[in-house]
Parts: structure tokens; sequence; C-alpha cells
């Protein structure tokens, strides 16, 4: 069995390392900042991304894929992303080694006319390839998106949060006017507030970043935000609304249905391995993962119990029977149009503790036990994982219909976890009026909202002090007029403040 998983009380940081390297997420590299994700890590990964995909179809975008490496001349056409990201970047100046005096150097005559960047993000790269691909307004809008990796040279890395590559998607486009550039940067961000809540059973928070938080080189940045078990914020992900500043800086121009030439509009947004972490942070406990049944690579584990060999093939063959009525379920669009995945654990030589134990860690939302004395009832034992011991055990589920009801607790199980980490993240969000209560309040966590006066020099000295950031000024804010908790100026609306990953 592995290792015992230090508690959130404990340890927080340390009890989120240990689920992803006991329930076998991740694990680090050898290379310094990056993390060689799993089997069971990535099948969550895939999940992820086959949700996400179906969404970005569904409003008419398609995939393609551009290169890793970017002229280093890109990013300096666009000044707010070279500065942005210029302490992140990785440079390929070389295009060969040599063996000399037995060791491996870099050949001093293979040096690049040009240096490379390995992509932080593409917005360079691909306004760069627009410019062939955009004469007409007849050729907009370019809904494009891609699944690729980037790099980010990152000095504290925290696997899946925080690491130096990263896998993502991000989709770039271009529009023939500035209104539906920013209709497409609000229905992007939709689409991930909706597969947060509906696909990782996270409650979000949407709206605008500030601007000290947004993306360089965007006019705006619109934002999910979630609360971890910890307190801290995660942004889960962004779409930015670019104007008309790639374009310009790329010579990027259509002729508009008057035959004049103008610029394209930009957006680009994006989500990454990142939420793979969020999953971990807001639903596992201290017995390990805890999955949302929509994005769990296995639905269900069937643990066979018995001692005898008779037993044992009885309790099996039901199992088999079991599994197959699982595997035999009308698909829909719930489920991504997949069968549900089932599991039979045939390892008969541990405990029933142990084994249970095991899968617990490992996240499977349900597990079903059947042993001599079940089959005898024709019935079985169906366990949820997200209730632990005998809260969430169902005892004596009929075998004949037990599918049907498997598949209905999986639902269940869905709804419950976004009901309860909702209820936390509500829980966990305060008003606060002074700076001094904001002070005192930030140190237990959560979400704090507090007036703002808007400017960029009281944003920094929030976070300087404090630690703490503007996650978003969400949409769904009240009108509620008053003074700044810092400067005592007057404020719009409340923020969101958190101390974030």
């Amino acid at each position: 069995m592995a290792e015992k998983i230090t508690t959130r009380a404990q340890d927080y940081s340390q009890w989120y390392l240990d689920i992803v390297k006991q329930a076998q997420l991740a694990d680090n590299s050898d290379v310094r900042g990056c993390m060689v994700i799993k089997p069971a890590g990535y099948a969550i990964w895939e999940k992820m991304q086959r949700g996400l995909d179906g969404l970005f179809k569904e409003t008419g975008h398609v995939n393609a894929y551009f290169p890793l490496f970017i002229p280093k001349s890109f990013f300096q056409r666009e000044e707010q992303m070279a500065e942005g990201f210029a302490k992140e970047c990785a440079v390929v100046t070389h295009h060969r080694l040599r063996t000399r005096d037995g060791k491996i150097e870099v050949d001093p005559e293979a040096k690049l006319e040009e240096e490379l960047i390995i992509r932080p993000t593409s917005e360079t790269i691909i306004w760069n390839t627009y410019k062939s691909w955009i004469q007409s307004y007849r050729d907009l809008p370019l809904l494009i998106n891609q699944w690729c990796n980037v790099v980010r040279w990152e000095m504290r890395t925290r696997l899946f949060l925080r690491t130096a590559e990263f896998l993502w998607q991000e989709g770039h486009t271009a529009h023939a006017t500035q209104q539906e550039a920013e209709e497409e940067t609000r229905r992007m961000v939709d689409v991930y507030r909706r597969f947060a809540e509906e696909w990782m059973a996270m409650p979000v928070l949407v709206g605008p970043k500030s601007d000290g938080q947004k993306f360089p080189g965007a006019v705006y940045t619109l934002c999910i935000e979630a609360l971890m078990q910890d307190g801290k914020a995660l942004q889960a992900g962004t779409s930015h609304f670019l104007g008309q500043n790639f374009a310009k800086a790329f010579d990027v121009k259509f002729q508009n249905q008057q035959s004049q030439l103008e610029y394209a509009w930009a957006t680009s947004w994006g989500v990454s391995t990142r939420l793979v972490g969020g999953l971990v942070m807001t639903h596992s406990d201290d017995a390990g993962l805890v999955c949302p049944p929509r994005l769990a690579p296995i639905h269900v584990v069937i643990c066979p119990i018995g001692s005898k060999d008779e037993e044992i093939l009885a309790v099996k063959d039901a199992a088999v029977r079991l599994a197959a009525a699982l595997g035999n379920l009308p698909r829909d669009a719930y489920w991504g149009y997949e069968p549900l995945t089932v599991k039979i654990d045939t390892d008969l030589k541990n405990r029933p503790g142990f084994r249970f134990a095991e899968w617990e860690l490992r996240g499977v939302p349900v597990r079903v036990e059947i042993g001599p004395k079940d089959l005898a009832n024709k019935a079985c034992v169906v366990a949820r994982r997200d209730r632990p011991g005998k809260e969430g055990k169902q005892m004596g589920v009929p075998l004949d219909g037990a599918a049907a009801i498997i598949e209905h607790v999986l639902r269940d199980i869905q709804k419950n976890l976004f009901e309860r980490a909702k209820a936390y993240r509500d829980q966990c969000t305060r008003l606060v009026e002074t700076y001094d209560q904001f002070k005192e309040e930030i140190e237990k966590g959560g979400f704090l909202l507090a007036h703002w006066d808007g400017t960029r020099a009281t944003e920094d000295k929030i976070q300087q002090e404090t630690k703490a950031t503007i996650r978003c000024i969400p949409f769904d804010r009240p009108k509620e007029a008053g003074q700044c908790m810092v400067t005592g100026q007057p404020s719009a609306g409340r923020v969101v403040l958190a101390r974030a990953y």
C-alpha cells in the first residue's frame, strides 16, 4: 500500500504533492521544473481535452497546429508581450552539437542567424501566419484552436500548477469588427465556465482582470477564478480581447465590404494542465484523490470478494456480467457519448480493506463489492467515493438493475461535488470594509470582496504589503458605489481579492 498521505490540516502543500504522486498522476522529471504525466494523470487530461474540444467545435472552432519555435524578432513587434514574457523565455541559439576531446559541446560554427524562442504562447507566430490567410472580409471570422505544449521558464514550480513545460490549448481568432471579437472573448470565457462547473464540478467566478493582472498585449482579459480548499485562488482559464494590437504588429489587413483596407480584430484564450491540479485541490480528501465522474478515467471498480475457489469463480462471474451491463448502458452527451469505464479488481490476495483503500486513493467514483453473501441475495454493495465510510455505502443493491442505479449514483456524485465545493466557496467569501480588516482577514484565506479605487498604484500596494491580488471584477457584482479600502477614493464597486497560486 502507498505511504500515508499528509493531511490537509498538517501541511496542505505536501498533502497536494502526496496525492499527485501516490494517486500516480505525475512525477518530477530529471529536467528541472518539468513533470512526467503518468497514465492516470494523462487519462484525466485526455477527458478534459475531449470535453473542451467538443465545446469548441460546437461554437464553430477548428483545430490546427503551429511551430514550436518563434523567431525572436516576432516578439519585438509587440512590445507588451515581449516585456511580459521576457524573463520566462527559453532561447535556442545553436542548431548543432559537436564532440571534442571526448566531450559533447555546442558547435560555435552552428550559431543561428536569428535566435529562436520556444513558444511561451503563440500569438506572434500565428498572427504572422494569418497575414497570408486573411485578405477579405470573406475570410473572417477565422476561428482556430491548437492543442500543444509551451515552455515558460518558471523559477518555482509545482506539479500541474506551475511547470516549465506544460500542455494546453490556445485559441486564436480573427474578426472583421470589434463587436464580433468582443463577443467571442465573452463566449469563450463562458465555455470555460461551463466546463469548470459542469465537468470539473468546480464553481468559478467570471469577470475581467484588473489592468495589473491582464495578459501582456491584451486590451482586457476575462477569467474564471476558483477557490481551493486552502483558501487560495486558482486562475483556471483566461480569454483575451486583443483589439488590433497583433494585426497592426504583423500588418494583417483585410478588404471590408466597402472595399476599404482595415486591420483585423483579435482574441486569444487558453486553459492548461493546471486544471488537473485544480481538480485535485477542489475535491480530494485525506484518503486520496476524488475525481468528478465526468472526468474519471475509471468510473466504477468492481471488487469480487471470496476465499474459496468456488466462491471466487461465482463472484468473478457476477462481476463480469455487471461490467458488461454497465458498458452496455445507452451512451449520451453527459458521458461524451462514450461507455462507462469499468475495472474488475482481481487482486484477491490482499484483504478487502487494503484493496478498497487503494481504489479510494486513486479516486474511482464508485466501488462495487460482491461477496458470497451478496451473491446469495442476488445483490451487491455500492460505495461512493464522495462520502467515505458507512455513509457512502448502499447495501443490498439488486444485481438485476444495478447498472442503472450505479449510473444514477455517478450523476449524483457529480452534482454533490459541485454543490459541496460551491458551499465551501460561498462560506469563504467575505466582505471587508477597511484595509486593517483586510490585512487581518487575508490571513484566513478565501475570497475577500472590497472596494478599490481602480488605480494600478493601489493594486500594487496591496500586493506588495499583503501578497494578495485582485483576482477578478465579477460580471455579477452588485452595483454598489463606495470608498476604496486603501485610499478612501471613490469606488465603482467591490472586486475579488485573494492570495493565489
